[in-house]
Formats: C-alpha cells, structure tokens, sequence
C-alpha cells in the first residue's frame, strides 16, 4: 500500500470534487472515505488508474452524503451526473487549491492550517507542533476554519503570502522525515516562481533548494541524525545548491527583502563553507538579526542564540538564550549544546536528556538520547 501516492493524489481529487460544485467541507469528507476505502480495497487489487479510481468513488461518496442530507437536498439540482470510470483529466490542481484554501474570508493563520490540514496531508498533531500551540487549539481553529468556508463561493483566492506559508510549512514537515512532502513543496513553488513574478517566491525556492541538497547527509546507514558540522559536505547536491544561490542572488538585487530569502541566505552561507569551521558566523549572525527584525519569532532569536555561541563563543551564546521563554522547542537541546562547548559537561547531559524526552519525532529524541549517553559515559571515566 502506498501511502505516499495516497498523499500525492488527495489534493487534486479534491480540487476535482471542489471544481464539479462540492462544497469544501463536504469535498474534504468524500475524499477521506475514499482514501479509507483505498487502504481496504488497494492492497488486494491497486486500480491502472489510481486517480480515477479516487476521484470515481469519492464523488459517489459525495452524492450519498448530499443526498443523505435533507437539509442540502436543493444542492442535488446542481449535482451533475456521476463521471464514468476512466482515467482522470491529467490537470495539476493542487496549486490552485492552496489559493483556494487561502479565502479571503479566513485569517492567515485558519487558512494555513486549513490547508496543511486538507491539502498538504499533515496531521492535526504536526501542524499544531509547528505554530507552538496544544493540539486542541489547532483543532479547534480548523474546525472553524472548516464552518466558516462551508458553502462559500471559491471565486477569491487567497494571497501569496498566505500560499507561501503553507508550502514552507509542508517542507518542513517532510524535511523532517515523518512526511515525504519535501519533494512535493519544491516542485509547487516552481510552478508558483514561473507564474508569479515576486521575489519572496524566489526566496522561498531557494530557501528549500539549499536545504534539500543537503538532505542525503542528514541521515547515517541506520537512519540515526547527523548535525549539519558533521555532515560529509561532498554528499552535498551541488547542483541544487547552485541553483538556490543564483535564484537567491537574483531576488536579492531587487532590494525587497523578506523572511524567506534572509533565511535562504543563511542556508547559502552555510552551503558556502567548505568545512564547518569555515562557516561565516559573523554574517549568519547579521542575517538572523534582520530576519528577527523581520519576523519577531521567538525560534529565530533560539536560533541566533546558536548562531551567537559559534560566532562570539559559548558564553555569549547562552547570555542570548538567557532572554528567551525555556519552553520554547529545542530550548534545552541548544543550552545543552552552548553549556558542552563551555565546558558545563553535567549540565550539558542533563539538559541533552530534558531534550530527548521533549523530541518531537524519534530521530531528533534518540540522537539527543545519545549525546546525554556520550557526555555521561566521558565523566565517568
């Protein structure tokens, strides 16, 4: 059973059952009963067409529902009739459907977690994780979301930057590992770079072009995390990383800096240094202080923190730290990371074991798990 294809197909099924006069809420549960039906139909017998095949038994999914519903039977004038099997119109809609996803009629933040949550395939666990807010909030702010664009007309996209987040967001999720999506959100904002002329567009393809080429080092043979220092640098996609720099360069000349190619140049001067002890921290500490004055996100200044204790040393590094909530994520990996290079070896396991057990996934809590097992078999000896 392939999940990943799964994943691939929904947002243009969706986008089909949207476009034929489904309303979105209605469209979203007709394609999760499908998908339920694939994963018991598909191990025994996966259709020539998977697309089809969705899209055929969601829309049937779709007419019982609405013609369930008495409160919605005026709606079945509308309903055209049910598509014959057969191969899907080979139309790419997803990126339409993030626009879509991003109405007017939604604030920023419901209609990014609207769409990770329909459209980019994310669970509510993970989107929550990425704003730093409980699960029940952002189930809660989806739920809404979801009431609010029920029955709305899709006839006002959504803006840029709005679309821009999600697809970073989907990035993320699927740099991390736990969703194979990394591939998926490049080749959107492709197609979003060659439609829109904006350079946060290009700094966004940038930004995940030079964290890709880096991707194949992340990771040892036994799946185990390798911290961007020890990476072997000649793993490296050299080609991405060239790619990501000119399209960087490019967005940069037109002087309308954002968030996006700050952090794409952060990315490049890291991609830049032959070792990891050539890195320009001086400069990565001016380019986070410009996305701080960018973004005010309180994971940026964690991040400068690191970036301060290799520029200016350890001390500096945790004096930086100092002014920031600790329950931030990853707030105790970094002070584990600043107090080891200080010297601080027993606070450095103790704070490495807090972090394991505050991991979000499990490569990041077994590789942190390992670093307090390191620290604390060295003072033993």
């Amino acid at each position: 059973m392939n999940e990943d294809l799964l994943r691939i197909l929904t947002p243009g099924v969706l986008a089909i059952l949207v476009r034929r006069g489904a309303d979105f809420a209605a469209a979203e549960d007709a394609v999760q009963d499908a998908l339920v039906e694939a994963v018991r139909v598909w191990p025994a017998d996966q259709p020539r067409d998977p697309k089809g095949w969705l899209v055929t038994v969601a829309w049937r999914k779709f007419l019982d529902a609405t013609r369930a519903d008495t409160a919605r039977r005026r709606r079945e004038d509308r309903v055209d009739e049910e598509p014959p099997p057969g191969p899907a119109p080979a139309v790419d809609d997803t990126l339409q459907l993030y626009f879509l996803c991003a109405h007017p009629s939604l604030t920023p933040s419901s209609a990014v977690a609207l769409t990770l949550r329909a459209v980019g395939g994310l669970t509510t666990r993970q989107i929550a994780q990425a704003y730093l807010v409980p699960e029940a909030t952002m189930a809660q702010r989806i739920s809404r979301a979801k009431r609010t664009v029920s029955g709305v007309r899709f006839d006002r996209p959504g803006d840029v930057a709005t679309v821009l987040r999600v697809l970073y967001l989907v990035f993320n999720e699927g740099y991390s590992g736990d969703v194979d999506l990394a591939a998926e959100a490049i080749r959107l904002t492709r197609q979003l770079a060659a439609a829109i002329d904006h350079p946060e567009v290009a700094g966004l393809l940038a930004l995940m072009l030079l964290h890709h080429a880096r991707r194949a080092a992340r990771t040892a043979p036994d799946g185990s995390l390798v911290p961007l220092a020890e990476q072997d640098r000649g793993r490296w996609d050299t080609k991405s990383i060239a790619e990501g720099v000119g399209i960087l360069q490019a967005a940069l000349a037109r002087d309308r800096l954002g968030e996006f190619q700050a952090q794409a140049a952060i990315a490049a001067l890291h991609a830049d240094a032959p070792t990891a002890e050539e890195t320009d921290w001086v400069q990565i500490v001016e380019w986070y202080d410009e996305l701080a004055r960018l973004t005010d996100n309180p994971v940026v200044r964690l991040n400068r923190a690191v970036a301060v204790g290799e520029a200016d040393g350890p001390r500096a590094g945790l004096a930086a730290l100092a002014a920031l909530d600790d329950s931030l994520p990853r707030h105790a990996a970094v002070a584990a990371y600043l107090h080891e290079r200080d010297g601080d070896l027993t606070t450095a396991a103790r704070l490495y074991a807090e972090a394991a057990r505050k991991a979000p996934n499990l490569a990041e809590r077994d590789h942190l798990t390992r670093q307090a097992a390191r620290l604390n078999a060295g003072r033993s000896h």
